[in-house]
């Protein structure tokens, strides 16, 4: 009886992450190594995690030699208690001191700056798992949480997150598809790809649980994860930059999929990822044409190349995969701004542009035309369909969930140089707020959200209420935002260099007393955000409403 209601509740949420999902797919990565940045420091960011944006400190603990380490399902669940986990699926044994890190739907840093960001990506249909009877228990999600409760190094992390989903089996989350992970610390970055082996997968067997290939990248690249895999030949002698599962080429021998005896060399890309869609091309090739334009000869998608928007947008030439590497060196180096912009693009001035679609465009009283005052980047469904305007994907997305920056610098103590850069809800209005990894506690408004109802104490709700009143009319409510939120984040940085300095002072002499100072300094900053939210949207309604 127990293990007929456990099946249902994993079909339910199945169900919950599928309808969840297919608002949530457009997860993008930047990563960028220490030489290719800005400022030296190494870069991992993630855009559109997962539906619980609730952020909050799981704090480190010890333990019993011998414990064991639950295993949750529903680590996403937004209506569960800020302390419930999910629904135990089973265990693994519990090291005896744990770390300090971020939790969310996907957590993403601890104390020690091991940061790590989650893209879904697709795979063959023929990979997929049915929760009903499938022994795999291990999500990324989990495995995220377990690495950054264990690990201070992304090399340590990575090989361990590929031992979980060998051992315990890789338990899809998100619409039983695959899964990238792109770990960082101070010094490197490494990106995982993991798929699934089907329902029919015991862990007696001896098999591994998944299909999964890392790849370490050089400290001058930058590279971006779009949904789809990035990684193409594995070079099985070089153990300093690659690992893999056992099976990894194996399993694609066995089925079919690849004849180890013709003269095509083993793609992993290309054997176990589908057919490429554009809605991941488009994000690669506004990165890499961005940061890298001379690499190579890209398509022409900008409007000032002579192109607009059809009606069948849709109905294109997608470039092969191949015309994408999976990284490069950028031909100028990459700032935390650099990354907050790309973030919030919307594929301004490019055939991806809905700004641009012709029934925007409305007579301007003197003979010609204008684009109208509603002309948004995110209209909703009934705009779209009202309009004819396809449902481009953007990079930044309305009603998003939440989305994060891990500046990782190794020249600081681990307290101060890691800096956790949150937004929530859409990255296009919101601001974003610094977390130190010493911050001991956020503020009860960025652990504040419920979906179903309304508060005027939850930062999420503020922003997503200021991101609704811009529809109004949001070609000029946009610029009330931005001349309110700008100077807030100009401000972050003039100050962060002070802030540094004062925390660094007081680490040398009282570590705590640093902490206490970094925790402060973040909870004000996250306090900061909803007042000016809450301040914001009164005044939107006043100078926009449609009964003026």
């Amino acid at each position: 009886m127990i293990t007929k209601l456990l099946s249902l509740l994993k079909l339910l949420m199945v169900a919950v992450i599928l309808l969840a999902a297919t608002e949530v797919y457009p997860c993008t990565i930047i990563a960028v190594g220490k030489k290719a940045s800005a400022d030296g420091s190494v870069i991992v960011s993630h855009t559109d995690c997962g539906p619980d944006n609730r952020i909050r400190v799981v704090h480190g603990q010890t333990f019993k030699k011998g414990a064991l380490a639950p295993v949750y399902w529903g680590i996403q669940d937004i209506h569960r208690p800020l302390d419930d986990f999910g629904d135990v699926l089973g265990y693994i044994p519990q090291v005896e001191e744990t770390y300090t890190y971020f939790h969310s739907a996907y957590p993403h840093m601890n104390e020690h700056q091991l940061a790590i960001a989650e893209s879904t990506t697709s795979q063959r249909s023929e990979l997929g798992v049915d929760m009903a009877v499938c022994k795999q228990i291990m999500t990324v999600e989990q495995a995220q949480a377990f690495a950054l409760q264990r690990y201070t190094s992304a090399r340590e992390a990575t090989a361990f997150i590929g031992m979980l989903m060998s051992q315990y089996g890789f338990l899809p989350s998100c619409a039983g598809e695959s899964e990238t992970l792109v770990i960082g610390d101070t010094e490197e970055i490494w990106i995982i790809e993991i798929f699934s082996v089907g329902s029919d997968w015991d862990p007696e067997s001896g098999e591994p649980g998944a299909l999964w290939v890392a790849q370490r990248i050089p400290d001058d690249h930058a590279f971006v994860v779009a949904n789809w895999s990035i990684i193409k030949e594995v070079d099985e002698d070089d153990s300093e930059n690659f690992m893999f599962s056992s099976n990894y080429k194996q399993f694609a021998i066995d089925r079919g999929w690849y004849n180890p005896e013709g003269s095509m060399p083993f793609i992993w890309q290309e054997v176990y990822a589908p057919m490429l869609r554009e809605w991941a091309t488009n994000r690669m090739w506004l990165f890499y044409s961005t940061y890298a334009p001379s690499y190579t000869n890209w398509p022409k998608r900008k409007l000032s190349d002579g192109h607009m928007m059809g009606y069948n947008q849709y109905i294109q030439y997608v470039e092969p995969l191949s015309l994408y590497p999976t990284s490069l060196k950028p031909e100028r180096k990459i700032s935390i701004q650099d990354v907050m912009a790309f973030q919030r693009s919307t594929f301004e001035g490019t055939i991806y542009d809905k700004t641009e679609d012709y029934d925007w465009y409305v007579p301007d009283g003197k003979g010609g035309i204008k684009k109208s005052p509603l002309a948004t980047p995110f209209p909703s469904k009934d705009m779209r369909e009202l309009l004819d305007i396809n449902n481009r994907r953007n990079v930044a997305r309305p009603q998003g969930y939440y989305g994060m920056i891990a500046q990782l610098r190794g020249w600081l103590p681990d307290p101060i140089g890691g800096i956790y850069w949150v937004f929530l809800d859409n990255a296009y209005t919101s601001p974003y707020v610094p977390i130190y990894a010493g911050t001991q506690e956020t503020a009860e408004c960025y652990k504040n959200f419920d979906p179903t109802t309304y508060s005027n104490k939850s930062a999420c709700w503020a922003i997503d209420f200021v991101d609704n009143m811009l529809y109004l009319k949001w070609q000029e409510a946009v610029k009330d935002l931005w001349a309110v939120r700008d100077p807030y984040e100009e401000q972050l940085f003039n100050e962060r260099d002070k802030v540094d300095q004062e925390a660094l002072a007081l680490y040398e002499k009282k570590p705590e007393k640093a902490l206490e100072y970094l925790t402060a300094y973040s909870k004000g900053k996250m306090e900061a955000v909803l007042q000016m939210y809450n301040g914001l949207h009164d005044d939107l309604i006043v100078k926009y409403s449609n009964s003026r």
